[in-house]
């Protein structure tokens, strides 16, 4: 395929050795005359591993170069990838000059070009940017309509410096955010010889995955450093544990605690993440991430309730109280602390689970329940679907999959309030999810 590609950085000059040596004729485009140069003699400007020898292959085949005319890259191409930079701004939030006004150079070339042409945004940018930036200026310069005249795409890019055209040659997946079909099957095609999952989403979920991606991997450097500091404190090499901690490819590296919904609790994790953080505190050793765990959890809890509170009616169903379900437990349930908090407000509270009805009468959670929240185990009804018709808000609050279909099609004229994740993908009325 013939692809032009506007940025001649770290991601750019990558990504141009790498289409070029596996035969697709590319033209490097950048406002820098030297790095233009440097390309068109087969250096890189950049330094990583391998580079060098796939740009000078590439110009030796004649399926790369260089050049400052974007009007003719993007005449002579069929694709154009934006791989320049989005430098942090002193509050946090990236700098798009650069995005901007590449984006003006590319609309104006489409102006004057009538074949169709992709437009793929590899640089990394915040959700709603390619909707709400690049595709108004393509559009405006243009005078033509994207998804129709045009197509927009985006194409994170998980290359990391040192190893990148490993990376680029044996990718984890493939991620492809497609404004239309037609996009993404450009896209596909082009990635489609590397063995590794291609992945299509809108365009926004692209956008949201690649941040998703560089700060969960920020998230396990500074949490496996918080163990570190406090292994050492007490005299444990944090790399011994660390390492056994790897070693769980079932629970600990995988996909179990990593689905949006609700707080966590039972009475497990809650103690022990009070625990550690209190070890740390009293050897001197700061865990700020670690230390932040319980005030996150807290805050899930309160949007829940701001969530139900939004709504202009009293009358609230809770499915289930347990914090598991198939469990009767209710120690530190994140739904004891929602129920509270309704009933503190004045809600009419209904509150239906199986399990704790069961431990209510028979159960070794009788004591607990009789001596530790009677307030809340009081409103506990047998009859489900009383529980349901008295209510005008249902709030799923465990996986119970008895409460599924109240997600899937919702009782006319009642709100659902889903904090398990039953909802299907797509959205629909009568439901709001927690996180969806």
């Amino acid at each position: 395929m013939r692809i032009s590609i506007f940025g001649l950085g770290y991601v750019g000059a990558v990504c141009a050795g790498c289409l070029s040596a596996r035969g697709h004729e590319v033209v490097g485009v950048d406002i820098s005359a030297t790095k233009i140069d440097l390309i068109n003699k087969g250096k890189s400007p950049i330094v990583e591993p391998g580079l060098e020898e796939l740009l000078q292959l590439g110009l030796s085949t004649g399926r790369l170069r260089g050049t400052t005319d974007v009007a003719a890259a993007v005449r002579d191409t069929d694709v154009s990838f934006i791989c320049v930079g989005t430098p942090s701004k002193k509050n946090g939030d990236l700098e798009l000059d650069y995005i901007e006004g590449v984006c003006r150079e590319i609309g104006m070339a489409l102006r004057d070009k009538s074949e169709r042409h992709t437009v793929v945004v590899r640089s990394t940018v915040l959700p709603g940017t390619a909707k709400n930036v690049v595709i108004p200026i393509l559009e405006d310069c243009s005078g033509k309509k994207a998804g129709a005249d045009f197509g927009v795409a985006v194409n994170p890019e998980f290359l990391r410096e040192s190893t990148a055209i490993k990376d680029y040659d044996f990718p984890p997946m493939t991620v492809i955010g497609e404004l239309d079909k037609a996009s993404g099957d450009v896209l596909e095609s082009i990635y489609s010889e590397l063995d590794a999952p291609i992945i299509r989403k809108d365009i926004d979920v692209a956008e949201m995955i690649k941040y998703t991606c560089n700060v969960w991997h920020a998230a396990k450097v500074t949490f496996a450093n918080e163990i570190g500091n406090i292994a050492k404190a007490v005299g444990v090499d944090g790399r011994e544990v660390m390492d056994v901690i790897c070693q769980d490819h079932k629970l600990n590296l995988s996909k179990y605690y990593m689905k949006p919904g609700f707080a966590f609790g039972g009475s497990c994790l809650p103690k022990d993440v009070r625990a550690l953080s209190y070890r740390a505190s009293s050897l001197d050793v700061e865990a700020p991430l670690i230390g932040s765990l319980m005030r996150s959890n807290t805050a899930q809890v309160q949007k829940a309730f701001d969530i139900i509170s939004r709504h202009d009616t009293r009358k609230v169903a809770l499915l289930g109280l347990s914090f598991k379900a198939g469990t009767d437990d209710l120690r530190e349930s994140p739904l004891v602390e929602l129920a509270e908090m309704l009933i503190g407000k004045g809600y009419d509270l209904s509150i239906y689970d199986r399990n704790v009805e069961y431990a209510r009468v028979h159960g070794a959670n009788k004591d607990y329940i009789e001596s530790k929240i009677p307030h809340v185990s009081s409103l506990l009804n047998s009859d489900f679907d009383a529980v349901i018709d008295n209510a005008d808000i249902i709030v799923l609050g465990n996986n119970d999959e008895h409460f599924a279909p109240l997600a899937q099609r919702a009782p006319e004229g009642k709100q659902v309030v889903d904090l398990v994740g039953f909802m299907p993908t797509a959205s629909r009325t009568g439901a709001e999810g927690i996180c969806w």
